[in-house]
């Protein structure tokens, strides 16, 4: 019978096929997580300073001229600047740009808490003593 012969294995396979099998990170995986975090902080840094910018008005321009007014806070300052006449639906949707519901809504919301009240159907004015 012929001999087998056994092949040696090199001590750096060895280690190499341990190391798959434990899951034990190499260099280059470090080294990808690295890459991976810095972009991943780059995006919330990116993220943080546009959510700032957004809230402190930077980016917005409103037609009072003001940076940091609300969606009801526009629509009561267009009723507002109208002549004793008073404005309608149709004339605050063109001057506010905002959709139909959003604008409906605000109204509502505006009607209920006072500040604006209706002189006749779809014309708003701004309620007395204010």
């Amino acid at each position: 019978m012929p001999k087998k012969t056994v092949k040696s294995v090199s001590f750096n396979a060895m280690v190499k096929f341990f190391m798959q099998s434990y899951g034990v990170p190499t260099k280059k995986d470090i080294l990808k997580l690295h890459e991976r975090l810095d972009r991943i902080e780059k995006l919330i840094k990116l993220s943080y300073e546009t959510k700032r910018r957004i809230n402190t008005g930077s980016d917005k321009k409103n037609i009072a001229g003001s940076s940091a007014m609300t969606a009801s806070d526009v629509v009561a300052n267009v009723i507002n600047k109208s002549n004793a006449d008073g404005i309608d639906f149709a004339s605050i949707k063109d001057r506010t740009g905002f959709e139909e519901k959003k604008l409906r809504n605000i109204i509502f919301r505006l009607n209920k808490t006072g500040k604006i009240t209706n002189k006749s159907r779809g014309v708003y004015i701004q309620k007395k003593g204010r």
